[in-house]
């Protein structure tokens, strides 16, 4: 019978609480040929051995109580029983590899979730930045909540999540900079991701003042269902690059102009020409005697 992975998988997930990481399945199964390999040479040294020579005293003679000594009788009752251990099942504990590659764990893993998702028993298993973990479904968790006496959870505004949006993408960030980006104080929205442990503080900025800079923790993947900051969707509006040439540009800020807006730059005159007619407009030309008095000349009668 061939080693069945997805047995084994299932127990060591159902045998924790904690997410199961791939580098502790491998370490697992090298622990089990570590202790296969003892077990392995104890039985050889003893076969060397061989069995004990006539009349030499059993290793247990020596805990024999003494002649005064009346041993404790035991129960009629209860007679005594062998302890044997039970057969190992061929299916878990026969060509066990000795190398069990990432990509085994992970394919085997993708067909136990299938099973639980086609049993549909409320039971789901997921893969978080931590490792793999089996989990009651969303529709169960007011049942869970009410064993565990726990309010239900708070949703977070509109106000906090726009700012949780702008540490993810830009972290390390500063409360100034979340500020000047989303133009609105951003102190509860903070104070209310840092009471949900969705992030934490990274350290200062190396600016003037030292101001606090904000990330995201461990527990901000779980909230969004993604293993890496790397799978978040890709945003230009809130990249680093785009963030910091909109900064600089705010902090030198001028009078936006026509080019600015996307409209064409063109010179539009202030007032427009009112039309004369031809028979009522003076002459382009002065008199003499205006042009060398320079006095307004008087139109011909």
């Amino acid at each position: 019978m061939a080693f069945n992975l997805k047995k084994v998988l299932k127990a060591l997930l159902l045998s924790t609480s904690q997410p199961l990481a791939i580098k502790d399945i491998q370490a697992a199964f090298t622990r089990f040929h570590e202790q296969a390999e003892q077990l392995g040479i104890a039985e050889a040294e003893a076969a060397v051995e061989g069995p004990a020579p006539e009349g030499a005293a059993p290793a247990e003679a020596a805990a024999a109580p003494a002649p005064d000594e009346a041993p404790a009788p035991v129960p009629a009752s209860e007679p005594a029983e062998e302890i044997i251990a039970p057969p190992e099942d061929p299916e878990l504990y026969s060509d066990v590899p000795s190398l069990v590659t990432a990509t085994q764990i992970r394919e085997a893993m993708d067909q136990i979730a299938a099973d639980l998702r086609l049993a549909d028993d409320g039971i789901l298993l997921i893969e978080g930045n931590a490792g793999y973990r089996i989990v009651t479904h969303p529709r169960l968790a007011r049942w869970v909540r009410i064993l565990r006496q726990e309010p239900p959870p708070v949703k977070l505004t509109q106000s906090a999540i726009e700012t949780l949006a702008v540490i993810s993408y830009r972290q390390p960030v500063t409360r100034g900079e979340i500020e000047t980006i989303r133009g609105v104080s951003a102190e509860a929205g903070i104070n209310k991701l840092l009471e949900r442990d969705l992030i934490y503080i990274v350290g200062r900025a190396d600016a003037p003042g030292r101001p606090i800079q904000y990330g995201t923790t461990d527990q901000f993947l779980e909230f969004v269902g993604i293993k890496s900051l790397d799978e978040l969707p890709a945003s230009d509006v809130l990249s680093s690059r785009q963030i910091d040439e909109w900064l600089k540009t705010t902090e030198n800020s001028h009078t936006p102009t026509d080019t600015d807006m996307g409209l064409a730059d063109e010179q539009l005159p202030l007032e427009a020409a009112v039309p004369v007619p031809a028979g009522d407009a003076p002459s382009a030309e002065p008199t003499p005697a205006a042009a060398e008095t320079g006095a307004p000349e008087t139109p011909k009668e």
